[in-house]
């Protein structure tokens, strides 16, 4: 009747509880079942073609890069990040969302979208200077969020680096591409830049 949480907890105050002298069966049995899977997965490998090696770990990499954008993501919103500046198409969806005829939410969204694409300019515009209001919003929170971050030492999450890299006028754009894409040309336009 123990919820899976409440049984692991039992489980491991049992493990905590339990004499070294017969955790060193489990002990075995965890290694003995670590080196099998081990030889296995040995023997999986060597019968991949390497086409097969290849998009196996390229989908291992896809995998982890998920986990660590999902991760990050996690901890922006731990962080309290501002939420992005909706649009004007988002504020029409949302205020007219319940009202829409449709049976699934896709269906609404649709029926949303058209109806959208043939309205009016002028009954456009109150969405658009909602969207414009919620933008200027954004990037007050994000100002002073960015602050906050360069308090706590997160340097890392504050966007205005970026920023200043695009409006430089005397970089070319090559430049400013060759920096975005080149760990060692970002260096060396650090270096010019403090020669300067």
């Amino acid at each position: 009747e123990a919820s899976n949480v409440e049984l692991v907890k039992k489980l491991a105050g049992a493990w905590k509880e339990l004499p070294a002298s017969q955790k060193q069966v489990y002990e075995e049995a965890r290694k003995t079942d670590w080196q099998r899977y081990g030889e296995q997965l040995a023997k999986y490998k060597a019968q991949l073609t390497p086409a097969q090696a290849a998009a196996l770990k390229e989908e291992r990499r896809k995998q982890l890069a998920k986990r660590r954008s999902l991760r990050a993501k996690r901890e922006l919103t731990v962080l309290g990040k501002p939420k992005r500046p909706r649009s004007g198409l988002n504020i029409f969806v949302s205020e007219n969302f319940q009202e829409s005829e449709g049976i699934s939410p896709v269906a609404k969204l649709k029926k949303l979208f058209d109806a959208w694409q043939k309205l009016p300019t002028s009954q456009k515009q109150p969405y658009l200077q909602l969207a414009e209001d919620d933008k200027v919003r954004y990037e007050n929170e994000m100002k002073s969020w960015e602050a906050k971050m360069v308090e706590l030492g997160r340097d890392d999450l504050v966007r205005s680096k970026k920023k200043r890299l695009k409006k430089k006028p005397t970089e070319t754009a090559k430049q400013a591409e060759r920096a975005r894409t080149s760990l060692g040309n970002k260096a060396k336009l650090k270096f010019k830049k403090s020669e300067e």
